[in-house]
């Protein structure tokens, strides 16, 4: 089973292909059409802003193939950080951007820093997750595990049965989705240790089912 991860410039592709092979699997890193159409599944990674993501992905010619051949072909297909925001319709991250709409929703800054207890934005570090699904990436997991974040906007879906996990920092926002064989963290799974790799795991199991 190959899994295609996403190259447009924009995301962590180390410790993504790393933490993937660990796990077994046969992992391509590539932004060639054919290629990802060829992949059981595929990662959307993605590290930095909202409009200069779509921008490359436009650029390159994968948007379309992301939305029209991967996720509308019911193919598995995980969003990682910024590769979860990119799923989503629309985003106000540097003005007002157009997502990829995959999953239908918004993308938005996190809550202004509170003082009463002091939360910074970006927020970066381990927080805990609140699982609202528990058949789909977070199979298995101890309830409330610790994830690696790095982020300053959250992701509202428009449909709530759509959110699969929740976690907070000066707000409770969703930290996870899943949309039919789309799946997406806005935490980073591959800097997440052994609640990481696990949560990978599901999602692979998942890919190889499809």
């Amino acid at each position: 089973m190959t899994i295609a991860i996403i190259d447009y410039g924009m995301g962590n592709l180390t410790s993504v292909r790393n933490a993937l092979k660990h796990l077994g699997a046969d992992v391509v890193v590539s932004h060639d059409p054919g290629v990802l159409r060829a992949a059981k599944g595929v990662v959307l990674p993605g590290v930095g802003a909202f409009g200069e993501g779509m921008a490359h992905l436009h650029e390159l010619g994968l948007a379309s193939i992301i939305k029209d051949e991967i996720a509308a072909q019911n193919r598995p297909l995980l969003g990682i950080c910024l590769g979860m925001q990119l799923l989503l319709d629309d985003s106000t991250e540097h003005g007002q951007h157009k997502g990829l709409g995959v999953i239908p929703g918004q993308v938005r800054r996190l809550a202004p820093p509170s003082n009463d207890p002091p939360y910074r934005v970006p927020h970066v570090g381990w927080n805990h997750v609140a699982a609202s699904k528990t058949d789909g990436l977070f199979k298995g997991l101890p309830e409330n595990e610790a994830f690696y974040f790095v982020h300053s906007f959250v992701c509202e879906p428009e449909r709530p049965e759509d959110a699969a996990g929740w976690s907070e920092h000066g707000e409770r926002f969703v930290c996870a989705l899943e949309h039919g064989s789309v799946w997406a963290a806005q935490f980073h799974p591959e800097k997440s240790h052994k609640a990481g790799l696990a949560l990978l795991n599901n999602w692979l199991e998942f890919a190889s089912s499809c």
